[in-house]
């Protein structure tokens, strides 16, 4: 497939110097394995005596856990969270084995966490201590693996390869918070950590505020798009939308006059057809992503224009149930302007895929076309 002229690490011409919040791009117009080449040069550029610390869900790339055992034997200090029981249950096995390995793993810099309630860890965070410290929020599982297996290719998607994000943050407060949260998770008996009760911001940071789900009472997410007033634009790129309390508040912001556009896949499991023909019949546009290499579209960000001010959401948390009552998720705001146009251009590449269809011009063809996405 032909690449497009766009970098997938993309700062604004306006922009005076380096932005606090540089998105990562990753998709079928990027450089393949574009996110986790990424990760891999972080990871070999923190020098002996910086630390690494990650929590993740998926984690199958045996070059990426080959390069956080060279990290631990030049002397980097690995604390790694990883999902005990994910969707594909043996899909992060190889990988623990490696890491867990007594003389060439990573010592007890890996845990894995292990719950007793259907949650998940759904976290996708990447901190690292140097040469500049900083950490990364967003979408992006490291679950491929050189040479590919096409069946479990075929049962959670290449990541490696559909759209994904990942939101670099480099304040040195807020990196040193991300990185105390996963110490937590790391030395918690019972991998529960810090749940947020309220909608406030578990952290308050300069350019965002990060909240962490569950959401056992009010949902910020929701709380900021029913306050859209009307002739605002609100766009969603979501990988998973499964939530009807999600899909009646859209509905609803249309009928007081917001613009709201959608963009989802093809898979049924994640976005099924019956909220599909809800939201269609509400009049959200709906953008669907059948790719036919079933390449996923991962990425989960949101775009809200309002008529007064501008916000931008990121991370991992899906438009589900189980986002909002039981993962561990991790959800950001932020005003940023450079993050908005970024994501705002963002937007309109992925929008303009050629395998991206409309379905609310195009009545005749059914919501999903058939072709499997990743099931995460």
């Amino acid at each position: 497939m032909a690449q497009s002229s766009a970098v997938f690490i993309q700062t604004p011409a306006f922009s005076t110097g380096p932005t606090p919040l540089q998105p990562i791009f990753g998709g079928p117009d990027c450089p393949a394995r574009a996110l986790r080449d990424f990760l891999e040069r972080k990871i070999d550029d923190v020098p002996s005596g910086g630390a690494i610390d990650w929590m993740t869900y998926y984690f199958r790339d045996e070059a990426l856990a080959r390069a956080l055992i060279r990290a631990h034997r030049r002397g980097v200090e690995v604390k790694l969270c990883l999902e005990g029981r994910p969707r594909l249950g043996s899909a992060n096995n190889r990988v623990i084995e490696m890491l867990r390995h007594p003389d060439q793993g990573i010592g007890n810099g890996l845990r894995v966490i292990q719950h007793v309630l259907p949650l998940h860890l759904h976290t996708k965070l990447y901190c690292f201590s140097g040469p500049q410290p900083t950490a990364l929020i967003g979408s992006f599982n490291p679950s491929g693996n050189l040479p590919e297996d096409p069946r479990v290719i075929r049962s959670i998607g290449d990541q490696d390869q559909g759209y994904n994000l990942l939101v670099e943050l480099r304040d040195l407060e807020t990196v040193a918070a991300l990185r105390d949260r996963i110490a937590v998770l790391h030395s918690s008996r019972r991998g529960l950590f810090g749940r947020v009760r309220r909608p406030v911001p578990w952290l308050l940071a300069p350019d965002a505020e990060i909240y962490c789900s569950p959401f056992l009472r009010r949902n910020p997410l929701h709380e900021r798009l029913v306050a859209m007033p009307r002739g605002s634009v609100v766009r969603i790129a979501a990988s998973h939308v499964r939530d009807f309390t999600v899909a009646r508040c859209l509905v609803e912001l249309v009928g007081r006059g917001v613009q709201v556009d959608l963009l989802t896949g093809g898979s049924g499991r994640r976005a099924p057809s019956r909220i599909g023909k809800y939201l269609i019949a509400g009049g959200v546009r709906v953008f669907r992503f059948g790719h036919p290499e079933q390449l996923p579209m991962h990425a989960k960000f949101i775009l809200a224009d309002g008529p007064r001010d501008r916000w931008v959401a990121f991370g991992s948390y899906n438009l589900t149930r189980t986002s909002r009552w039981l993962n561990h998720e991790m959800l950001a705001f932020s005003s940023d302007a450079d993050l908005w146009w970024n994501l705002d251009a963002r937007w309109t590449e992925m929008t303009s895929d050629r395998w991206v269809h409309v379905s609310n011009r195009q009545p005749g063809l059914p919501f999903f076309n058939g072709v499997a996405e990743s099931q995460e």
